[in-house]
């Protein structure tokens, strides 16, 4: 049995009826893709949890559970973040998932964790790192040319590890990396950010950079194992935030006014096939003017199509792994320009075929 059973199920209108392999394949499909609580939430949400046979639905209750222990461990991660740095100048921002936590966006509703992000100004970096170093967060050991490859050319700091909780924490000063072709001014960013409560220090981006912010996320990594989950949150962050009037021409003139018209443009498409969601119909000329050139238009769609299903062999075809690794490639290219990126991919490459080749001799030598 093969085919790709998740992505299709946001949108059915009655509970589906699986056989047992079926379930089975689902509940497969969504681990790969990091959405099998997210997949529990949205079948408890429409009153079908009950109508899931006994033991798949099981699986989901127990990623329920674990989806709102994570959700509480990310409260307490953020009123720790809080504490840490009140000495810090500026505003610190939540990324993603810490900050639909915080609002209560319907993203973060059965939402599984890997670490928290924030954002804070460039120049409280150092800061930053210093007052959460003394609050229990470090840094694990880099060789010097990885060091050097986030201090000079990343927009974040290396991952930063708690020693008790163990909790990963990833600190911004902007949302891409310098050297990329969506270079975003961070302070941009933090002029715009809207504080929890009055007096906060803890805020989160406005509205418009939020879903900006996913979509060049999604666009930019190179990485699409959780794309599905990520178009799922652009959907629901889209759907919440257009009850605002002016939220659509707002994520039009943001998204021009930063150069990160394309990666929109991509991810709006994307969340219409999939979804049925769109923009509304009078901005569609002012939608299609984001693509930068033609090859948005013709050449992303199926490439899209195919990386963004559901990373499990049940769903993959024959163009399924090349449309990865091209999308891969362009991904980087984004990023850094070919006369950085050529020599730390050939590196890391490197590095990596070292790695399994000491690998054998170190277990040759244990008695």
């Amino acid at each position: 049995m093969s085919g790709d059973l998740l992505s299709g199920l946001w949108v059915l209108r009655e509970c589906p009826h699986f056989a047992p392999r079926q379930w089975e394949l689902l509940l497969s499909q969504a681990r790969r893709c990091r959405l099998h609580a997210r997949l529990a939430q949205h079948f408890q949400n429409r009153g079908w949890l009950d109508a899931v046979p006994s033991q798949p639905r099981r699986h989901l209750q127990s990623a329920l559970a674990s989806a709102q222990r994570q959700r509480q461990q990310v409260r307490w991660e953020t009123d720790r973040l809080r504490v840490a740095m009140k000495d810090v100048p500026g505003p610190v921002v939540l990324l993603k998932g810490a900050a639909y936590v915080a609002l209560d966006l319907p993203p973060a509703r059965g939402r599984l964790f890997a670490d928290v992000d924030i954002l804070v100004a460039r120049s409280s970096i150092q800061a930053a790192e210093l007052s959460l170093m003394a609050a229990g967060w470090v840094q694990e050991a880099l060789d010097p040319y990885d060091e050097r490859y986030y201090r000079q050319w990343m927009h974040e700091l290396p991952p930063l590890k708690h020693v008790w909780r163990h909790t990963w924490l990833d600190v911004h000063h902007t949302i891409t990396p310098p050297t990329s072709r969506f270079a975003v001014d961070g302070s941009r960013l933090l002029q715009s950010a809207r504080p929890l409560h009055a007096g906060s220090q803890l805020a989160t981006l406005a509205p418009a950079d939020m879903v900006l912010h996913s979509a060049v996320h999604l666009m930019q990594e190179g990485d699409f194992s959780a794309g599905l989950r990520d178009l799922l949150d652009l959907n629901d962050l889209l759907l919440h935030f257009s009850a605002q009037a002016d939220f659509w021409p707002t994520l039009l003139d943001r998204a021009q006014e930063l150069g990160i018209g394309s990666a929109l443009f991509h991810v709006l498409r994307e969340v219409q096939r999939l979804f049925g969601t769109r923009p509304p119909a009078a901005l569609a000329a002012r939608v299609n003017a984001l693509a930068s050139g033609w090859a948005s238009k013709v050449l992303m769609p199926p490439l899209l199509a195919l990386a963004l299903k559901p990373p499990h062999p049940t769903c993959d075809s024959a163009g399924s792994a090349l449309a990865r690794w091209l999308l891969f490639v362009r991904s980087h290219g984004l990023r850094m320009p070919w006369h950085q990126i050529v020599p730390h991919l050939l590196r890391k490459a490197g590095s990596r075929a070292w790695a399994r080749l000491q690998r054998p001799a170190a277990s040759a030598g244990k008695v």
